[in-house]
């Protein structure tokens, strides 16, 4: 596991090194900021809370992530360079680990950049803190298995398109399990398995976080669905 740090560095500078990165960043910014004011009717809630930009993460990050993520090995392969990188003393194992990390830690500046609103809140009322900073732990972990799922996805084909495509299909199922329009629209089945069918769900395991409730199944949940996506993206990368 020594590469992992070289493959992280090179992976995450070079995400700043292409005026993409920052297009990306705005872009979050932009639209996360939006949907929770304009959209979201922040003000109109006279709420100081950030209920509304939590509730709307999920949906901005089954867009954003794959388009960050699509890169991950569908560039590589297509330019040819993941063999090249696999003939340097780097295990299979250390390169998706790296980039992952590396894409990890570009997705955390955006959200870091996103801590002016948490100002706005202060500024606007007296907030509850606690949901607040446990609704930003649950959106690093969060993200990270988006991403992991991203990941995967990018080691399936050359193409970007078709990367982002898939990750956007696959995260957006993950989000609309435990939707409740979703739920109640498979009301008709039993119990058991609409919540068998929510477990499976991003949103679900989310929502404990934005209430400031630290579960530890919640933790389980991202943890392994990152787990199971990278084990997935090192099997398909070494067939």
């Amino acid at each position: 596991m020594k590469q992992i740090l070289p493959v992280f560095r090179r992976e995450f500078y070079g995400y700043f090194r292409s005026p993409v990165a920052y297009v990306f960043l705005v872009v979050f910014l932009v639209v996360s900021s939006g949907l929770t004011f304009y959209l979201g009717r922040f003000f109109d809630s006279r709420v100081a809370s950030l209920d509304v930009f939590f509730t709307m993460q999920p949906w901005i990050y089954t867009f954003f992530i794959s388009a960050v993520g699509m890169r991950l090995w569908a560039e590589e392969k297509r330019s040819g360079t993941w063999e090249l990188l696999f003939t340097l003393p780097v295990t299979v194992q250390e390169g998706v680990i790296g980039k992952f990390l590396a894409g990890c830690a570009f997705i955390c500046v955006g959200i870091v950049l996103t801590f002016p609103l948490m100002l706005t809140v202060g500024y606007l009322g007296e907030p509850d803190w606690g949901p607040i900073f446990t609704g930003y732990l649950g959106s690093l972990l969060m993200a990270g298995s988006f991403l992991a799922v991203c990941s995967f996805t990018s080691a399936l084909t050359k193409n970007q398109v078709i990367s982002f495509v898939i990750s956007v299909v696959i995260n957006l199922g993950l989000v609309f399990l435990g939707w409740s329009v979703f739920t109640n629209l498979i009301s008709f089945l039993p119990l058991s398995w609409v919540d068998a069918l929510s477990n499976f769900s991003y949103t679900t395991h989310f929502n404990g976080f934005t209430r400031g409730l630290i579960v530890f199944k919640d933790f389980v949940f991202f943890i392994s669905l990152s787990a199971v996506a990278l084990l997935m993206t090192v099997l398909v990368l070494e067939r």
